[in-house]
């Protein structure tokens, strides 16, 4: 994957949406997740800095935009700096 793309999966664990890759992937395929409107069942769907996020988790719903693509998962401060959250319109 290019240098400016991460996988969806990834992602998701990185910014702490899920406990595991293997849960933020299941997120995904079951259809709980859009990337910029579209619904996506792709974990390997390559996303970029300025993508839209939408998680309807069984608890909540985020909307959130990509500010960083990250290289681990941290610690919840560090999870909170790959996006900010988009108010409803």
């Amino acid at each position: 994957m290019r240098a400016d793309r991460q996988r969806l999966d990834k992602w998701l664990w990185y910014a702490r949406f899920a406990r595991t890759r293997s849960m933020a992937a299941r997120l995904v395929t079951d259809g709980f997740v859009r990337v910029n409107g579209q619904r996506c069942e792709n974990a390997a769907k390559g996303l970029g800095i300025g993508d839209v996020i939408t998680v309807a988790a069984p608890h909540a719903t985020a909307v959130v935009r990509v500010l960083d693509l990250g290289e681990r998962r941290g610690p919840a401060t560090e999870a909170r700096e790959l996006y900010e959250e988009v108010s409803p319109s």
